[in-house]
């Protein structure tokens, strides 16, 4: 792709200012997302942090999960962060009641696996793949992955547990890069909807 990639960020729930403004900041032209009809003009997604059985409840009632399980099927970008991640993976270790997934990464996360709000920090982080030394990663009620299948790259690790993946066009952080001033993950994901279009 030349030119501007136009990436949405999912705006049903969440932390979604913060996103769009980290990727008008990578080089994209960044939009809120809140309907089919909107996804469907978007080269890639932010799947954002928020609270995952929330957010999935309300991509059922506002008639997005089949879309967006059919766009990230078909191999669109997608990113997701903290309760994104939640939403990617194709299975949970202790779902709520009634709680679905988009899917598109075959691995296996466990919900707020750091502890409760009072127990967030902040951590550096070694991510594969950003270059320029470790990101600060904000860990808030924040999930990490159990285990991934063969396809799922290892981008990194906090405390001997996964907090960063990818698989194809798919990538997910544990943690919250758009809530600091570095958005070199931001720009790897742009890179990402880049090299798709």
């Amino acid at each position: 792709m030349t030119g501007t990639p136009v990436i949405g960020v999912l705006a049903l729930q969440g932390d979604v200012r913060e996103h769009l403004t980290a990727l008008a900041s990578a080089g994209a032209e960044a939009r809120a997302v809140r309907r089919p009809e909107e996804l469907a003009g978007v080269d890639g997604l932010v799947l954002p942090g928020g609270e995952s059985t929330t957010m999935s409840k309300l991509a059922v009632l506002f008639g997005m999960m089949e879309p967006l399980r059919a766009r990230v099927a078909a191999g669109m970008p997608v990113y997701g962060t903290c309760a994104g991640m939640i939403l990617l993976a194709d299975r949970i270790l202790d779902p709520r009641s009634g709680q679905e997934t988009v899917k598109g990464i075959d691995m296996i996360v466990r919900r707020n696996a750091f502890g409760r709000q009072n127990e967030s920090f902040e951590a550096a982080v070694d991510v594969t793949s950003v270059p320029g030394g470790p990101v600060e990663g904000v860990f808030i009620r924040a999930p990490w992955v159990e285990s991934v299948g063969a396809g799922v790259e290892v981008l990194a690790e906090h405390g001997g547990h996964v907090v960063a993946v990818r698989q194809d066009n798919a990538l997910a952080t544990s943690f919250h890069p758009e809530l600091t001033g570095d958005h070199r993950v931001h720009g790897l994901f742009a890179d990402m909807v880049r090299a798709v279009g």
